[in-house]
C-alpha cells in the first residue's frame, strides 16, 4: 500500500481512500466478469490475488467503506439459521413440454392461430440447463436479492449463498433499469463436478449423483462459505420485474432474443448457444443441431427452449394455467436401461384410485437410481405385455418420472407370472371397482379406507388448500393409524394433550401446530371446495365455482344443470360435483368441519353475476390507490368477470392505476375502455344492486 493511504487515520475517509477502493472494486470486478463469464482472462491468477489482497487490507483499514457488492464479500457471510420465503414480484412461470415432432408442428401451429398470421413465426431458441431456476433483483444496479423458484409464486431467501457465485455479477454495468430482475439458471460444469466429488471422496463426505444435485445441494447450504467453496456457475435466459424511475417499465428491446443481447451488455452472463429461427422447421433443426453438440457441452442440459421472439406477440399470446403460450420446452430423449421387474404392488389414492407400481432391481438411469416406477393401469400393463420376472427397459420420461417402456421377450424367464388386478383393497379390504367409462380400478371404501383418509387430509392441508403448516406425511400416518383423526373435520378437534401422544411430538411442536390449525379457520371459499378433494375440481375450477355462486350453500345445492353455466365447467365436472354433495357421508363431513369452527370466507357476490361484468376481460396495471392488484383481480372474478396479463382485442377494461405503462398506451390504441379505481369499484358496486 502506498505510504500517502498509510499515513491517514483509521477512522478517516480520504478522498484518495474512496477512489482507490472504487478503482479496485471496478477493476477486480472487471477482471472477474473476463474469467467467469467471457472465459478470456486479461491478467494471471498472481495480479488478480495481489490485486484482491489489496482490496482486503483496505478494507479492514476501514470496515465502514465496505460495500454489499465488494469483491470481497464473495466469500460467504456467517452460518444462516434457515431460508425464509420471498414472494416473488411476478411469478416464476413453468413451460409446457414437448417430447416428438408432432407435439413441436402443433405447438407452431397454435401459435400462428392464436396471433391469426399465416407466415413462419420468428423463434428464439436457447438450451435447456439442468440445474435450478433462481431470480435476482437488482436495484439501482447492485444485486440486492437472490430468490430460488419455489412453487413459481414465491421462492426462499438465498441472497448469502447467490453472492458467492463468481459469475454472477454484484453491480451491473452500462445503462440498466432502476430494478432488474434476472431470471435464470444456476447450474455445475461436468469437469467442476467431478473434480468436487474426488475432493468429497478423499475427505470421506457425501459425493453427489449428478451436477444438478450438487448444484442444488450447494445453493441451498445454511452456511454460505460452503457455497462459495463449490464451483457454481449462472446463465440468464429471462427475466421478471423491470422498472424505470417515472414509468412502469423499463426501456424494453422488441424481441426476446435482443432483450437476452442487452442482459448481457448489462455484465450479466448468458449463453452463447442461441439463435433465431422461423417456423417449426427452423425450431426442430435448432433441436437436431443441439442434440449433436449435446456430448461436446461443458454442462448438462435436458432438451431446447422456444420461445415466440417478438415480445409483442408474447403479450398478445398471454398465458394458460401456471405456462405461457408462447413458449415450449422442447425434450430430448430419455436416457434408458435394462433391469428386472421383481413384482407388481399397489397404492391407493385419496380417491380411490388403484395404481399398480412396478418394483425394480435397482437401475442408475438419468442420473438417479430407480427402485420403482409408476404402470397406470391394468390396460396399460396388458398393452405393454408385461409379466413378473420380466428384463424390461426402463427410462425416465422427459428426464423424471421412471417409466418401463416394453418388456425384453427374448430375455423373458420361465417362471415369468402375468399380472393379475386386485379384486379387493389392499388397505381396507374394500371391494375394488372399475366403472365402465373408466381406466382406472377403485377401491369403494370411500373414507373408511385408511389410505383415501390419509391421502384426503394431505391434499387438505397443503398451502393451496387450508394451508396447515406443520401437517406433513408422518405425522397424517400416526393421526389416522391412531383413531385422532377419521375424517378432515376431526382436524378441528385435535387437543394439545392427544397431539403429545404421539411420536416425536412435544409440547412446543403441539402447540405451534393448534396455531397454525387455528389460523386455516377461515380459508377463501374457492380454497375449502378445493380442500375437499372433490374429482376434477382443481384450483381454477374451485375459484370459479365460488366467483360464481357466493355462497357454499349455493354450491351445494346447485343442479348439475346450474354448474354447466359456470365458466369451463362441463358435464363430467358437473356430474362430479353434484354427486360429491350427493353422497351423505360428504355432507356430514362438511357440516362437521362447520360446527367444528371452520368458517369459508364466502364470495364477494352472494348472488349470480349479470352481464355488466360477466365473461368480461380485465386487464390491471400500474398502483392502485386503495388496494393491491391481487385483491382488485380477485373483486373482478368474484363477480364473474376475467383477469389477464396482457392487452389484447379481447380486453374488454383496463383498469389503470399510477404510473401505468405499455399497456395503457397499448389499451388506448386499441379503443380498450379505461377505468380508475372508483370507476372500477362502481362497475361492480352496480352488478351487485341489478
Amino acid at each position: 500500500m502506498s505510504s500517502d493511504l498509510s499515513a491517514d487515520h483509521e477512522d478517516a475517509a480520504p478522498a484518495a481512500v474512496l477512489a482507490k477502493l472504487e478503482s479496485l472494486r471496478q477493476t477486480l470486478n472487471h477482471h472477474s466478469f473476463q474469467y467467469y463469464v467471457l472465459d478470456a482472462p486479461l491478467i494471471s491468477d498472481p495480479e488478480y490475488d495481489a490485486l484482491f489482497r489489496e482490496l482486503e487490507a483496505l478494507e479492514a483499514r476501514y470496515p465502514q467503506l465496505v460495500t454489499p457488492d465488494s469483491p470481497t464479500r464473495r466469500v460467504g457471510a456467517l452460518p444462516s439459521l434457515g431460508f425464509h420465503t420471498v414472494k416473488h414480484a411476478q411469478a416464476m412461470l413453468s413451460l409446457n413440454n414437448a417430447f416428438t415432432e408432432a407435439e413441436l408442428r402443433a405447438f407452431d401451429q397454435r401459435i400462428q392461430a392464436g396471433l391469426m398470421r399465416t407466415d413462419a413465426v420468428a423463434y428464439g431458441c436457447e438450451l435447456k440447463f439442468d440445474g435450478l431456476a433462481v431470480s435476482l433483483r437488482y436495484e439501482k444496479g447492485r444485486l440486492v436479492q437472490g430468490l430460488t423458484r419455489g412453487d413459481g409464486y414465491q421462492g426462499e431467501d438465498i441472497t448469502s449463498n447467490i453472492r458467492t457465485i463468481r459469475s454472477i455479477p454484484l453491480r451491473l454495468q452500462g445503462d440498466y433499469p432502476d430494478v432488474l430482475e434476472v431470471r435464470g439458471e444456476v447450474l455445475m460444469f461436468r469437469k467442476d463436478f467431478e473434480q468436487l466429488n474426488a475432493k468429497q471422496l478423499a475427505a470421506q463426505e457425501k459425493v453427489f449423483v449428478n451436477p444438478r444435485n450438487a448444484a442444488a445441494g450447494s445453493l441451498r447450504q445454511l452456511d454460505p462459505r460452503i457455497t462459495a467453496s463449490r464451483p457454481l456457475r449462472f446463465f440468464a435466459y429471462g427475466w421478471g420485474e423491470i422498472q424505470q424511475a417515472g414509468a412502469n417499465a423499463a426501456p424494453m428491446q422488441a424481441t426476446h432474443s435482443a432483450m437476452l443481447d442487452w442482459l448481457k451488455s448489462l455484465g450479466v452472463p448468458v449463453d452463447k448457444h442461441r439463435e433465431v429461427v422461423t417456423g417449426a422447421d427452423g425450431m426442430l433443426a435448432f433441436y437436431q443441431r443441439v442434440e449433436q453438440l449435446r456430448p461436446e457441452l461443458p454442462y448438462d442440459i435436458d432438451g431446447v427452449v422456444y420461445k415466440v421472439d417478438a415480445l409483442r406477440d408474447q403479450r398478445d399470446l398471454g398465458f394458460v394455467s401456471r405456462a405461457p403460450r408462447f413458449a415450449l420446452a422442447h425434450k430430448f430423449p430419455a436416457e434408458e436401461a435394462t433391469t428386472t421387474l421383481l413384482a407388481i404392488d399397489f397404492q391407493v389414492g385419496r380417491t380411490g384410485a388403484i395404481t399398480p407400481v412396478a418394483r425394480l432391481e435397482p437401475v442408475f438411469v438419468g442420473g438417479v437410481t430407480v427402485t420403482n416406477a409408476t404402470l397406470h393401469n391394468e390396460d396399460e400393463i396388458a398393452r405393454k405385455g408385461l409379466m413378473i420376472g420380466d428384463v424390461v427397459v426402463v427410462r425416465r420420461a422427459g428426464d423424471v418420472i421412471p417409466e418401463v417402456v416394453v418388456p425384453i421377450l427374448e430375455r423373458r424367464p420361465a417362471d415369468a407370472r402375468p399380472f393379475r388386478m386386485l379384486t379387493a383393497c389392499p388397505v381396507c379390504g374394500s371391494a375394488v371397482e372399475r366403472p365402465a367409462d373408466e381406466k382406472v380400478a377403485r377401491c369403494t371404501g370411500g373414507l373408511f379406507c385408511a389410505a383415501q383418509r390419509k391421502q384426503s387430509i394431505l391434499h387438505a392441508v397443503q398451502r393451496r388448500a387450508l394451508d396447515i403448516e406443520g401437517l406433513g406425511e408422518k405425522l397424517v400416518d400416526q393421526l389416522v393409524e391412531r383413531g385422532l383423526v377419521k375424517t378432515l373435520a376431526d382436524l378441528f378437534l385435535l387437543t394439545q394433550d392427544s397431539l403429545m401422544t404421539l411420536e416425536r411430538m412435544g409440547e412446543k411442536s403441539a402447540s405451534n401446530l393448534l396455531e397454525s390449525i387455528d389460523k386455516s379457520r377461515r380459508p377463501g371459499l374457492d380454497k375449502f371446495l378445493y380442500a375437499l378433494g372433490i374429482r376434477h375440481v382443481g384450483e381454477a375450477t374451485a375459484r370459479d365455482l365460488a366467483a360464481y355462486f357466493g355462497t357454499l350453500a349455493a354450491v351445494m345445492q346447485a343442479s348439475e344443470e346450474a354448474l354447466l353455466q359456470v365458466n369451463d365447467v362441463g358435464p363430467v365436472v358437473a356430474s362430479s360435483v353434484r354427486h360429491f354433495f350427493d353422497e351423505p357421508h360428504n355432507q356430514e363431513v362438511v357440516r362437521a368441519l362447520l360446527a367444528n369452527g371452520l368458517e369459508p370466507v364466502e364470495s364477494v357476490l352472494e348472488i349470480k353475476p349479470v352481464s355488466a361484468v360477466l365473461d368480461k376481460t380485465f386487464v390491471l396495471t400500474g398502483t392502485l390507490p386503495s388496494m393491491t392488484r391481487e385483491e382488485a383481480a380477485e373483486r373482478i372474478r368474484a363477480a364473474g368477470g376475467k383477469v389477464s396479463g396482457s392487452v389484447s382485442k379481447k380486453t374488454d377494461f383496463l383498469v389503470a392505476g399510477d404510473e401505468a405503462g405499455s399497456k395503457l398506451v397499448k389499451a388506448e390504441s386499441l379503443g380498450v375502455t379505461i377505468l380508475n379505481e372508483a370507476a372500477l369499484l362502481n362497475l361492480l358496486d352496480s352488478a351487485i344492486s341489478e
